[in-house]
């Protein structure tokens, strides 16, 4: 898509970035890390239970594999908030992971369009 359709490729990027991903990270990082953390005395617990709700938000997907990279990502977003604090840092990262999956041809599985 890069080579046949760039204009296209960097639309669909920008609208995942900001209609998926900064949402997702409102909800799974910032609200749930303000409501829930004082919820947990293990810091390793809280960011495993982070990173088990957010793969199930993607259950839809019906794909073992989606589960899995989005439990690794969203362990890596986890720690990342957890460290920075910053909402906007960890939405620029879960953009690069997802736009470098969808680049590399993974993108279906995720929901992007073909």
């Amino acid at each position: 898509m890069i080579k046949t359709k760039p204009l296209l490729w960097v639309a669909i990027l920008f609208v995942y970035s900001i209609f998926s991903v900064y949402p997702q990270e409102l909800l799974y990082r910032t609200f749930f890390f303000q409501r829930y953390e004082s919820l947990f005395r293990n810091n390793s617990l809280f960011i495993l239970v982070n990173a088990a709700l957010f793969s199930l938000a993607h259950l839809f997907f019906k794909n073992t594999l989606v589960m899995l990279l989005t439990f690794v990502g969203g362990i890596l977003f986890a720690l990342t908030f957890k460290k920075t604090k910053s909402t906007l840092l960890v939405s620029i990262e879960h953009a690069i992971y997802g736009s470098w999956l969808f680049t590399v041809g993974m993108g279906e599985m995720l929901g992007f369009p073909s």
